[in-house]
């Protein structure tokens, strides 16, 4: 029964090669009439093999990185319909220290409801990106936390390690009764 179930999991599994990703590629731009945009999405782009990003094939790349002050002004404008506010020095620094997508800023820039103004939303991406920040430093300090720890316990193995050294060489240094007479083990040889 067991095996009969893995079968049935292994024949459910992707089996995407990278060949039949280029035909399937090959195969839309050939099928196209006319001019078509594909769009294709990875946050490993030094990963993919370089027969499926070659020109022909992805013609340009777009890095989408993290909202900029530029980027939230045209946010800003085109969800509030504001070119400058009072808040936005404020966001400005917020955004230099908190990495934050544009669809994130945006979210925060739409009014919820009719009494939401562009202050108040302005101040919930403000409150917002605090709290990105405030996530981001509790996360920092728990990877350095945890890399403390394990440096702990590299620590301690080796001084367990070296305790069992000391015994052991305690151990040897013990008298020994050898033909009716103690004597020290010495650890340079001589008695």
């Amino acid at each position: 029964m067991c095996k009969a179930l893995k079968e049935e999991n292994e024949s459910k599994e992707s089996k995407v090669t990278l060949s039949g990703l280029l035909n399937f590629i090959d195969g839309l731009w050939s099928a196209c009439v006319g001019e078509r945009v594909i769009v294709f999405t990875t946050n490993y782009v030094d990963k993919l093999d370089p027969a499926a990003i070659r020109r022909g094939r992805m013609d340009k790349r777009i890095e989408m990185s993290y909202c900029g002050f530029e980027t939230f002004k045209v946010l800003a404008k085109n969800y509030l319909d504001i070119d400058s506010h009072e808040l936005f020095a404020e966001v400005d620094n917020q955004l230099a220290e908190t990495n934050m997508i544009p669809a994130d800023v945006a979210e925060n820039l739409m009014p919820k409801s009719d009494e939401d103004d562009a202050e108040t939303c302005l101040k919930n991406l403000i409150e917002a990106l605090n709290a990105v920040k405030e996530e981001a430093v509790k996360k920092a300090e728990e990877e350095v936390r945890s890399k403390a720890e394990k440096e702990e316990k590299k620590e301690d193995k080796c001084t367990d390690s070296a305790k069992e050294n000391v015994k052991g060489d305690e151990t040897s240094a013990k008298p020994v009764k050898e033909n009716g007479f103690i004597k020290k083990a010495d650890k340079g040889g001589e008695n």
